[in-house]
């Protein structure tokens, strides 16, 4: 049994600083298997793609990566074919040219259709936000693994609130809202990250409260970064498909 507490945080409120308390409390161990599981709920059918909207950024409409790097420098390796673009394996993590901070973004992604492996050795893959925040993506379809890393977790911090999947082989959608943290000019957090996930139209994350960037079985602190960052799309040894991937600055 653990329990973490995120203590002190600045929010800035009509032009003035308020103190409040933003406590996180965390009864259960990072990727604890004894905690319980989410509900299944049953998604709408998906019938097309999202458009998306007029003032949209869009970083993957099917045709080619040019609004992609792989993370480190080079070309993005990953394939791009009938109108989606899919990992390949042991190429690395990829990442948006241009920088994002607060943001809507939405993408759809699909795990393979032909099951291998179980728990995190099924379909896996991740979204990060800012390349340090991640939402898990995972086939979570009948697959058992620890909570706070199956599909729509926010890794290592909060499970989903129901499991939302549908079945592999057919198209998955996040939409996210992303607040990054803010820091002073000293580097000290004024108030931490925050996220809202839909997944396939269900609400799954409601402005969860990160205690941190994320990691495995880890839960470092906030460090001061950048107000904008790359989007990440991570490389995970499996065969993982996106398409329709855009994002709406919010700042």
């Amino acid at each position: 049994m653990r329990r973490i507490i995120l203590l002190a945080t600045l929010w800035i409120i009509n032009g003035g600083i308020t103190k409040t308390m933003a406590q996180i409390d965390t009864t259960w161990a990072i990727h604890d298997m004894n905690r319980p599981r989410p509900p299944v709920v049953t998604p709408a059918p998906f019938d097309r793609p999202t458009a998306p909207p007029s003032d949209a950024i869009v970083l993957f409409d099917g045709t080619d990566l040019s609004a992609w790097e792989r993370v480190g420098g080079g070309p993005a390796g990953w394939h791009v074919v009938d109108g989606y673009m899919e990992v390949v394996p042991g190429s690395g993590n990829i990442q948006t040219r241009q920088g994002f901070g607060d943001v809507q973004l939405h993408l759809e992604w699909s795990v393979p259709e032909d099951v291998t492996g179980e728990g995190q050795g099924r379909g896996n893959s991740g979204v990060f936000l800012m390349g340090r925040y991640e939402v898990q993506v995972l086939d979570s379809y009948q697959n058992d693994t620890y909570p706070d890393g199956q599909a729509a977790a926010i890794y290592g911090q909060y499970p989903p609130l129901v499991n939302a999947m549908r079945p592999p082989g057919q198209w998955q959608t996040y939409d996210i809202v992303f607040r990054r943290p803010r820091f002073d000019a000293e580097g000290r957090l004024l108030q931490p990250a925050r996220m809202t996930v839909f997944h396939n139209g269900v609400l799954v994350q409601d402005c969860a409260v990160l205690t941190g960037p994320t990691a495995h079985r880890a839960r470092p602190p906030y460090e001061p970064h950048p107000d904008r960052l790359p989007l990440m799309l991570q490389d995970h040894g499996d065969r993982v498909r996106f398409r329709n991937i855009w994002v709406r600055p919010l700042e």
